[in-house]
């Protein structure tokens, strides 16, 4: 038996997602202004609109509907909210977009304290991955409309600031510096693997929701759930993978730059001193 495809149409998520779209497009043609520094392009633009439509994937098509009855496809759910749209909305932002809010960064972090610190964000995602898979709360929000609200809302903070110690434009205080990222995202998705295999290789259901529900494609409980762990697993491989390779480029391009950007230093003290030194020769 197949699934019904069905459109769910949240006032409140088309509303969120309009007027998000609005504010960047409007951030976005400020900082393209001429005399703007580093203007951003047509990329960040792209990169905004795939992650409204991520959201709009997530929360309007049919997999928002087929989650009450499938763990596969809550599980898809849980993955764009908790990785896919934090990854490309932080990388949409620019220093230039976020030029009026750059500057209060540093003191805002410093308030924060720990919440602030990368630790944190390791314990948020695995946290919440843990604590809304655990099969009493996991039930209480596929059955309760404002409990899975809420289980969305803690996998976007969750994600977003996971996210942003790695993929932030601006440059924070307790930044990760050397190995510290590729540790950050190993911990990371060592843990929600294990989650995921845990699911995968599972003998029985641990969900009494979706045993009581209609199985669609012929999926028994089980197997429903062993198929959201291998997507969480695979998922958790995929994007590690990709966004250990884009770390270790970019580490290697700032390596560059800071280099080159030394060189330059050099040069120019160099040049200073000869300078100097001819002055004084003149001098005397």
């Amino acid at each position: 038996m197949s699934p019904p495809l069905i459109w769910t149409f949240e006032p409140s998520v088309i509303v969120g997602l309009v007027a998000s779209s609005v504010a960047y497009g409007w951030a976005w043609r400020r900082a393209r202004r001429p005399g703007m520094p580093h203007p951003p392009g047509l990329g960040r633009l792209a990169l905004f609109a795939a992650s409204m439509l991520t959201l709009f994937v997530a929360l309007i098509s049919p997999i928002d509907a087929l989650a009450t009855d499938l763990l596969c496809m809550h599980m898809v759910q849980h993955l764009l909210l908790l990785d896919l749209f934090p990854v490309l909305f932080i990388l949409s932002l620019t220093k230039g977009l976020l030029r009026p809010v750059t500057r209060r960064m540093n003191s805002v972090e410093q308030r924060a304290g720990f919440v602030a610190h990368p630790v944190f964000a390791v314990f948020l995602y695995v946290g919440m991955m843990g604590l809304w898979h655990v099969p009493r709360m996991y039930d209480l929000a596929v059955a309760h409309g404002n409990i899975h609200l809420i289980e969305h809302i803690c996998f976007l903070a969750a994600g977003t600031l996971y996210w942003w110690h790695l993929l932030s434009p601006i440059r924070a205080r307790m930044a990760l510096k050397g190995m510290g990222p590729i540790v950050y995202m190993t911990v990371t998705k060592f843990f929600v693997g294990m989650l995921g295999i845990i699911l995968a290789f599972s003998t029985h259901a641990f969900y009494p929701w979706y045993e009581d529900h209609a199985h669609y494609w012929g999926l028994s409980a089980r197997v429903d759930q062993n198929l959201a762990g291998v997507i969480m697993a695979l998922e958790q491989s995929l994007i590690m993978g990709t966004a250990l390779v884009y770390i270790v480029y970019k580490m290697l391009n700032d390596s560059e730059r800071e280099s080159q950007r030394q060189e330059r230093y050099d040069a120019a003290w160099i040049s200073y001193r000869n300078q100097l030194a001819e002055h004084r020769e003149r001098a005397r």
